[in-house]
């Protein structure tokens, strides 16, 4: 039969004169707490640095197949813009040049004039220029009737060359007589801008003039 050993005898500063099996069991009990200790302190660690890793692989494999998903767009959207900066070029083309522009007021005038309306004022000021084209306000007061100015718009559309005509605080209401009579005069005044397309030299000219504006901001 085996001895028993009392455990509540056993000396620990004397480890080395212990039974060989509580040398062995103390051996085994201390390797099981080296176990431990090496996991929670390395591999433990080590497991949560992995599973940080495997959720930027995730983020970074997503960020890769949306931008593999654009490169293969990448084309297809060169094309249509060429397609789309032709088509403003075509477009712009269709407004009136520089030297065009100075006839096309008077054939605006004229159209109102021949409308049967009043131009009390029709006064051009000076250009802005924009990026791809130039602006030209025009500062008016027209007096006619509704159906005058309807044949005054449908004149001006029927122009040779396309006119783009915007209108800026623009008021429209009856004329006011010292009688007070109705005589079915409207009175139009406001600003109308009308505009047209600048030319290569033009349009390096503004580049030129944009850019040391967008500097000093």
């Amino acid at each position: 039969m085996s001895k028993k050993v009392d455990l509540k005898n056993l000396d620990f500063n004397d480890a080395g004169n212990w039974p060989l099996s509580m040398k062995a069991a103390a051996a085994a009990l201390a390797a099981v707490l080296v176990l431990f200790l090496a996991w929670y302190l390395i591999i433990s660690a080590k497991s949560d640095e992995l599973e940080a890793l495997e959720g930027r692989e995730a983020a970074l494999r997503t960020e890769f197949e949306t931008k593999q998903g654009r490169a293969s767009n990448l084309e297809p959207l060169k094309q249509q813009l060429a397609q789309m900066e032709a088509m403003l070029q075509q477009m712009l083309r269709q407004l009136p040049s520089r030297t065009e522009m100075p006839d096309l007021i008077v054939d605006v005038s004229q159209t109102a004039l021949a409308s049967g309306i009043s131009n009390e004022l029709f006064q051009p000021g000076p250009e802005v220029a924009r990026e791809f084209y130039a602006e030209k306000p025009i500062a008016l007061r027209m007096v006619g009737t509704y159906h005058q100015f309807g044949a005054f718009v449908s004149g001006v559309a029927s122009l040779p060359r396309v006119v783009i005509m915007t209108m800026h605080d623009i008021s429209l209401k009856p004329l006011e007589t010292k009688g007070g009579a109705d005589t079915g005069a409207l009175v139009l005044a406001g600003t109308v801008k009308t505009y047209r397309y600048l030319d290569e030299e033009e349009v390096e000219e503004a580049a030129k003039t944009a850019a040391p504006n967008a500097g000093a901001r």
